[in-house]
């Protein structure tokens, strides 16, 4: 077996089982793996100097395809009804048959880190046949510095091959791929997917199990902190506006996507930022495009024109394309990924129902319950015959990358919210005037002006009402605001139409939270939307 770069030969690919390949690549450089993902056809190179790469089949992750290993240490900590079981013995022969699939082969290692708090850090050893995804993992996460490779000490590891194809009746899955984790021994298994997004994802999950026992609260959220350090949280799902509005110029960025909160603060398991690609502008998102055109960033599955120029309109081959770049490519970019406890904290939900107000204050047993929600709604598509809305809850704004119970993150949130004071808001950044097709998308200059107001403090002091449906504060107005917004019902034409709407999304809301009613106290139970309206 060759072996290229830097490594720490006792700790190789080697000791865990990977002796029959042909040639590892220990931790190279972007230039090195531009050249081995370009020299082996996996990847090409845009007019702008970014590697470009396609996935075929799989464009986004495979949640139904991913599985825990459930044993003694895993029975009683993991939330079965979310996460798919796959026994010892089945992962047991899933790694065997991966091993020696991978005989012959050429891999690349990278060491890296997840969590840049160095008491909740994991070492992450990511093994993959592909050099591109060997680049991509390099951008996400946290590189340790190089005279410390020699010494470096896996705490997890990630084998990913997608030209695997796992076997449903021999490996107990559900199809050729897979993303087995096996959490008591900190191994990762990948295949028949070549969806970078995976690795990192893995990272999280595993984090997401270890940090909650050492009181540490890990959030699918983006973070920031301004210049009196006053950090703040963005939870939210996919497209309510997570990367957008936390690259704010005037505050120094701490990450996009995942983060921790602990005794020393708030900080990123990332190095990097994976941002979503398609309609990508210049106008709209300065810097994100701006990484974009850099040496290093990986674009995954965008369409390049003629001249090697991305169209990040072009949804072709999807409409999850992505930017993946480390995060000192964005020029306010924190260099230690460190911040102080939070100061505010905001949910956001993209509403195409038309309903929720564009901010509202919460109590803390509301911000439990919003985060248990994990509310936002998809619009319609474009299958015939579909029309409305859709609502979408994944508790805690990441359901697919949670091992243990919501209600063990919600508590722990909750805790350290009472703790140390935090304000919470819920944002809409969906519809107002009208659900998705009939009203318009909230105006993204009055939700970053009540951004502003929220994170100056100066929103504390605004008049409030309390909303008839959802219970929380809203402001009745705010300078800069046009003060009609502020009230959802009185943009609608038809304020019945609006009731009925609402109706049925605080129906959907009750409904959705009845599985974790035996799970939090009684001021949590009484958050729930709708309650005004059947006392009344």
């Amino acid at each position: 077996m060759e072996q290229l770069g830097l490594y720490n030969p006792a700790n190789g690919v080697a000791a865990i089982g990977l002796d029959k390949v042909s040639r590892v690549n220990y931790n190279l450089s972007e230039v090195e793996l531009y050249e081995e993902a370009i020299r082996r056809g996996e990847a090409d190179l845009t007019a702008d100097g970014a590697l470009r790469a396609v996935t075929g089949q799989h464009t986004g992750r495979s949640p139904k395809d991913k599985f825990v290993v459930r044993d003694a240490v895993t029975e009683d900590k993991i939330w079965w009804d979310n996460n798919k079981p796959m026994s010892p013995e089945h992962f047991a022969v899933l790694k065997a048959d991966m091993l020696a699939h991978a005989a012959g082969r050429e891999l690349f290692v990278q060491d890296l880190i997840g969590g840049a708090d160095a008491d909740n850090a994991l070492p992450t050893r990511v093994v993959t046949e592909y050099a591109w995804h060997a680049l991509f993992i390099r951008n996400l996460l946290i590189r340790p510095k190089r005279d410390t490779l020699g010494s470096f000490e896996q705490k997890l590891t990630i084998i990913n091959l997608p030209s695997f194809r796992a076997d449903p009746e021999r490996h107990g899955c559900r199809s050729e791929t897979v993303i087995a984790c096996d959490l008591a021994n900190g191994l990762v298994l990948i295949g028949g997917t070549s969806y970078a997004g995976e690795n990192k994802k893995s990272v999280f999950t595993v984090l997401n199990y270890l940090l909650p026992a050492k009181g540490v609260m890990p959030m699918h959220c983006s973070a920031n902190v301004g210049a009196e350090g006053d950090t703040a949280v963005f939870f939210g799902l996919s497209g309510t506006g997570k990367t957008t509005l936390s690259a704010d110029p005037a505050r120094t960025l701490i990450g996009d996507d995942e983060h921790g909160w602990g005794e020393n603060g708030v900080f990123n398991f990332e190095g990097g930022c994976y941002a979503k690609a398609i309609k990508l502008s210049a106008e709209a998102e300065p810097e994100i495009y701006a990484a974009t055109r850099r040496f290093g960033t990986v674009l995954e599955n965008v369409v390049l024109d003629e001249n090697r120029v991305p169209n990040f309109d072009d949804n072709s081959l999807t409409e999850n394309t992505r930017s993946a770049y480390p995060l000192h490519f964005i020029p306010n970019a924190s260099e230690t990924g460190l911040a102080p406890h939070p100061k505010t904290i905001i949910m956001l939900t993209a509403d195409a129902f038309g309903v929720m107000p564009p901010i509202a204050r919460l109590t803390p047993e509301q911000a439990m319950y919003h985060f248990l929600s994990g509310y936002t709604a998809k619009v319609a598509g474009t299958e015939k015959g579909v029309t409305e809305p859709e609502a979408t809850f994944s508790t805690c704004f990441g359901a697919p990358f949670m091992p243990r119970h919501p209600a063990e993150y919600g508590n722990l949130l909750k805790e350290l919210i009472a703790k140390h004071g935090v304000d919470c808001w819920l944002v809409n950044t969906g519809w107002t005037g009208g659900a998705y097709g009939t009203g318009r998308r909230m105006p993204i200059k009055a939700t970053r002006a009540l951004l502003t107001s929220a994170l100056n403090g100066s929103l504390k002091n605004a008049e409030f009402r309390t909303d008839a449906n959802f219970g929380f504060a809203v402001p009745v107005s705010v300078d800069g605001v046009e003060t009609a917004i502020l009230d959802p019902r009185s943009t609608w034409a038809d304020s019945l139409a609006y009731d009925n709407q609402a109706a049925k999304l605080v129906s959907m809301f009750i409904k959705n939270f009845e599985k974790f009613e035996a799970h939090v106290d009684a001021k949590v139970k009484d958050a729930a939307p709708g309650l005004l309206i059947a006392a009344e």
